[in-house]
């Protein structure tokens, strides 16, 4: 059996190593031995050293010129030849506790795929509580964040992988058709539990209190085009790192 982890990357120079040590070292200390892996990044039109630092650590790296996150995901997906894929964001770290816990779905016949509750560091309190909101979500309706959600090779094919319909919140909407495809192949779609994946608290330190107003106002204005319309995410397409 073979793992996928694919990771997408704009302009991460600062994090992408960090990342990348996580999953050799997760993978490093499993138990079991028969998971092999590979590692993929999408270098997403980066204009920084992320390419680069991302070969020196021994990943693949994959070039879309487009950026759009769900272009990225799908690129790596395109180059990968694993059983599962895992996609993680490059301002995460993979956990040897997250891994061991995921392993053991991969070798159930009745998994297709999933996501793992989260925790963003550093985090102010704001954030602690969208944290909190967003985990007991995902828990209750199975629904998979997009720095850490994993599926059968076969599984995200058949889905069409993620949809170029949206720039952001694409994780949802594939989580969506994952679960539908899962139901009709009697498989389950499950959330981790045991560690959260641990993501980059940072847009809530790259940004001023008046700028996150100002985007909060701008996404509940715009709330029915706001993730099919890249000009109403700038902020996660601007490269503010």
């Amino acid at each position: 059996m073979k793992l996928s982890v694919i990771v997408p990357a704009f302009n991460e120079e600062k994090r992408i190593k960090t990342c990348l040590d996580s999953i050799q070292t997760a993978f490093e200390n499993q138990q079991t031995t028969d998971l092999l892996y590979e590692v993929i990044v999408t270098d997403n039109n980066s204009t920084d050293a992320t390419a680069h630092i991302a070969e020196e650590c021994g990943a693949s790296v994959v070039f879309e010129s487009i950026n759009q996150i769900s272009r990225a995901r799908n690129a790596g997906a395109e180059k990968a030849n694993g059983d599962w894929f895992l996609f993680i964001d490059a301002d995460s770290i993979l956990h040897t506790d997250t891994l061991q816990e995921l392993t053991m779905h991969l070798k159930n016949p009745k998994i297709l795929g999933g996501g793992c509750t989260v925790r963003m560091e550093p985090s102010p309190w704001v954030g602690r509580v969208a944290e909190k909101i967003w985990n007991g979500y995902s828990i209750i309706f199975r629904m998979a964040a997009g720095s850490f959600i994993f599926c059968r090779a076969e599984a995200f094919k058949a889905c069409g992988g993620f949809s170029l319909k949206y720039y952001a919140a694409e994780e949802l909407f594939f989580s969506k058709a994952l679960k539908k495809w899962g139901r009709s192949h009697n498989q389950r779609f499950v959330i981790l539990k045991r560690k959260r994946h641990v993501s980059s608290g940072r847009k809530f330190y790259s940004y001023s209190k008046w700028e996150l107003l100002c985007i909060i106002f701008h996404a509940l204005l715009h709330l029915t085009t706001l993730f099919r319309n890249r000009k109403h995410l700038g902020y996660f397409y601007d490269g503010r790192r």
